[in-house]
């Protein structure tokens, strides 16, 4: 599997989600939300090298620990340092930035561009570290559809959901692999050569190659010999209300994704409770994997309000109508539990 993952933080207390992507060209890290001591576990170097911070909403149990990650970033200048929320992210977070003192900062240069994703549009501003992050400086906004950062081995989407407050669903997909299927050269007449590299890599070119002294057409040899083959996939979900809508709004946009990272807040029996705070049951979220087809469904971000016992009744519910259902097998929640997440 190209994507890794890590369920940061405690059964219920704050929870965030470390994912990395390796490629084979690139490895990209991505934290989503950053809850109170989410990130307090991980070696500095590890939150220096995350490269994108994804927020589902502002509230206090998914930014608690900003300050944590930001102490590590606030000057980073190997990478570039960039935030996405939905809206008043830019304004929320530029206070936290200047909820310190600064009187050493003018000869630093850090920068930090953070975006505001409203339906359709991203909005962006760029915060300077030697202005003390006084000035969020307008860079204007962009349309989307769904797909929001488009990177060098996967993409991110976002499909904005409510939480009584626009709140985010994330999906990151690796880009399709294409590798060359070299046991069909025989049947071609063809011997592997440098040419196979020049074959794969150059995937928008219609020229020709030679090989062993005679002409092939490149989109020939590609339709020949290339095999494209779908990359792996993560959603996280969290903090929003999953009625039919929601539910058929999601469906689309999580089809085939390998594991479903969402919320186990409240048992089914709790249904009116969890409508009247915008959130979703173990249930539903059993019933939108299996609807998206999705292989494999993780439950975290769960309510204190129940007992270790109530937790294990909510996960059998969420089982009897989607099987292969868990939680992070960290948390030992479960005995003799099967490893649900693989941690980076």
């Amino acid at each position: 599997m190209s994507i890794s993952f890590r369920i940061l933080g405690t059964a219920g207390g704050d929870n965030a989600l470390l994912v990395q992507v390796d490629s084979g060209q690139a490895v990209e890290r991505l934290l989503f939300d950053c809850g109170e001591g989410c990130v307090s576990d991980l070696p500095f170097a590890d939150i220096q090298a995350i490269d994108h911070l994804f927020f589902s909403h502002l509230h206090m149990d998914h930014v608690g620990g900003f300050d944590s990650f930001f102490r590590c970033i606030f000057n980073r200048q190997t990478k570039p340092n960039r935030i996405w929320g939905p809206p008043e992210t830019i304004r929320i977070l530029q206070h936290r930035c200047q909820g310190f003192l600064w009187n050493l900062h003018e000869e630093m240069s850090a920068t930090l561009r953070i975006s505001d994703i409203h339906p359709g549009q991203i909005h962006t501003a760029r915060l300077e570290l030697r202005e003390a992050f006084a000035v969020a400086h307008d860079e204007g906004a962009q349309p989307y559809v769904r797909t929001l950062w488009d990177g060098a081995g996967c993409a991110v989407d976002a499909v904005t959901m409510d939480h009584r407050t626009p709140t985010l669903a994330y999906v990151v997909r690796e880009k399709a692999r294409r590798n060359i299927d070299t046991s069909r050269l025989p049947s071609l007449g063809l011997r592997p050569g440098p040419w196979l590299k020049q074959l794969k890599e150059s995937a928008s070119s219609d020229g020709v190659v030679v090989i062993d002294g005679v002409t092939h057409s490149m989109n020939e040899l590609r339709e020949q010999l290339i095999v494209e083959t779908p990359g792996d996939s993560i959603a996280y979900l969290t903090d929003f209300m999953l009625d039919e809508a929601a539910m058929e709004r999601l469906t689309d946009a999580l089809r085939g994704c390998r594991v479903m990272i969402c919320e186990g807040q409240y048992r089914h029996a709790d249904m009116e409770l969890a409508r009247k705070n915008f959130h979703m049951t173990t249930v539903l979220a059993a019933t939108l994997a299996q609807r998206a087809q999705v292989e494999e469904l993780v439950l975290f971000h769960l309510s204190d309000r129940y007992q270790r016992a109530d937790w294990l009744e909510m996960l059998q519910e969420a089982r009897q109508i989607f099987p292969k259902t868990g939680y992070p097998a960290h948390w030992n929640l479960e005995s003799n539990a099967e490893p649900a997440d693989a941690a980076i």
